[in-house]
């Protein structure tokens, strides 16, 4: 089964033992951050080695970075990550700034426990229905992904849309990931006993490779073809 995880960030003291001890009971592993800079810095490292946090907690106002600057710049290296937010006011000016932002609940202190557990426990459900689709997906850089079970190519979480050529293309690297494939293979399993030039494929190879420009990882190896080397 996959881990869950959390990443708590909280300035104070009090609030972030008691938040990481009922945090801890809920999900498998609780990283824990002082601030908002350290906060940011822990999840760009988890993020660089391709893993994930379920969910953030963060306190608002924290020296340093305040929580939500720390959201939005998350939110640009993961657009879909869920957070809480936890705070000893009720600002209109950060609660303006958190509507745009993937805002799964926002609790003034002093915490109704019992109410941010009843949330707690329906982000983990969702993220592990959302996790037993982990073992079709394959990571194949910081950009982009891979459904293996409906052979579609995202661009973080937005699918990519390709011809049936070109679909046929990805498949076919992806199911002998890390290994270098000819151009005759290629050109066999994407058009059949039908006979294409190789600049046919090229200039289908070329259109596939317009939609991953911003983080290419087809990669061209001369005089021997094409291949895909998944991250590690």
């Amino acid at each position: 089964m996959n881990k869950t995880r959390i990443l708590l960030v909280e300035d104070e003291k009090d609030a972030r033992d008691i938040l990481e001890f009922y945090l801890k009971t809920l999900f498998d592993i609780v990283d824990v951050a002082k601030d908002g800079d350290e906060g940011y810095k822990i999840f760009k490292n988890e993020f660089d080695k391709a893993n994930h946090y379920d969910l953030i907690v963060t306190d608002i106002k924290m020296p340093k970075i305040d929580g939500l600057t720390m959201v939005e710049e998350i939110t640009r290296l993961n657009s879909n990550q869920k957070y809480i937010i936890v705070s000893a006011y009720k600002d209109e000016d950060y609660l303006l700034r958190a509507i745009s932002l993937n805002i799964a609940g926002y609790f003034v202190k002093p915490l109704d426990i019992d109410k941010m557990i009843v949330l707690l426990k329906k982000i983990k459900k969702e993220s592990l229905s959302e996790s037993k689709e982990d073992k079709y997906i394959i990571i194949l850089n910081k950009t982009y992904k891979y459904n293996k079970k409906t052979n579609m190519l995202y661009d973080n979480n937005k699918s990519i849309k390709l011809s049936k050529k070109e679909s046929l293309l990805i498949k076919a690297l992806i199911s002998n990931l890390n290994n270098i494939i000819s151009n005759e293979e290629l050109k066999k399993t994407i058009w059949k006993n039908k006979i294409v030039s190789d600049s046919t494929l090229r200039t289908t190879m070329k259109r596939v490779k317009d939609k991953i420009i911003d983080d290419d990882f087809i990669l061209s190896r001369k005089g021997l073809g094409y291949q895909i080397e998944k991250i590690q």
